[in-house]
């Protein structure tokens, strides 16, 4: 009889193991999901943009397509927006304010990207979607006009004057030093 106590006690240790092991497998779960919730509610929208909430302001505001070091350093300093401050602690007010700014930096004209037009005459600074178009236009106007740079751009080659004997093989055929027929060496007549 006594041994029959022993299996009873020695079977509920067991499963309590297990039990401990099964309840600490489903905390790592849940804190596994309560990350990738937090990550998916920490991205920050700023001119169309999805920044994540864990980059600081001066970093993050990069992730913007037109937006340099040069402007988000100039955002942080016109806005008075410490440049170590988190993107998710961002308040909506200072999202607009910075949203308006980029729209139209009030900045020195050789920061901006879009200097003297060539239809408007004007300097302006372009970010997103319509930086790629202006820049798309431009491409096709050189290339209308035939121009140097409109040339190497339809040829698929480089625009500003790199050497191509070794680099941008990529596109089309690899130029070079060719071998010959690799020659059989004679024998040897040895002992």
């Amino acid at each position: 009889m006594a041994e029959d106590k022993k299996q009873p006690e020695e079977k509920s240790k067991k499963s309590m193991k297990l039990e401990e092991k099964l309840k600490a497998k489903e905390e790592k779960q849940k804190q596994k999901r309560e990350t990738k919730e937090e990550d998916y509610e920490s991205l920050i929208r700023i001119s169309s943009y999805d920044i994540p909430g864990s980059k600081n302001v001066y970093t993050g505001l990069t992730r913007i397509k037109g937006v340099s070091w040069a402007i988000s350093n100039a955002v942080c300093l016109s806005l008075k927006i410490p440049r170590n401050k988190k993107i998710s602690e961002l308040s909506k007010e200072d999202i607009k304010k910075i949203e308006e700014f980029i729209k139209n930096p009030p900045i020195r004209d050789f920061l901006k990207n879009r200097r003297t037009d060539l239809k408007t005459g004007i300097t302006s600074h372009e970010t997103g979607s319509s930086l790629d178009m202006k820049k798309d236009f431009d491409i096709r106007r050189m290339k209308k006009i035939r121009s140097y740079k409109g040339i190497r751009h339809t040829l698929g080659q480089p625009v500003r004057g790199q050497r191509t004997r070794s680099h941008f093989r990529t596109k089309g055929k690899a130029v070079g030093v060719q071998r010959g027929a690799a020659k059989a060496a004679p024998k040897k007549e040895g002992k």
